[in-house]
């Protein structure tokens, strides 16, 4: 099992490196990160990271898994078309 808490915070620790991107993590059951880009009123994501370690979009989109945190969360920078800090 891997620690979710810790996962979600790194998660947003390295969304917040995108420059466009405006990053909050939400407590509750489950803890989820609220991305958006800072430039669109459409363009924002909510994110959760699953039991197996795997950070999931709002609409089922596996970006990633806590092994490798900065390509998951670059490759949510890429979907929100934001730039790299």
């Amino acid at each position: 099992m891997v620690d979710t808490v810790s996962g979600i915070q790194e998660f947003a620790s390295a969304a917040r490196r995108h420059i466009d991107l405006s990053v909050r993590v939400v407590p509750g059951p489950p803890l989820q990160v609220l991305v958006r880009n800072r430039f669109s009123e459409t363009l924002r994501e909510t994110v959760t990271c699953s039991e197996e370690g795997a950070f999931v979009t709002s609409w089922g989109y596996r970006l990633g898994t806590v092994d490798n945190v900065r390509d998951a969360a670059a490759r949510l920078a890429y979907l929100m078309a934001a730039l790299p800090a």
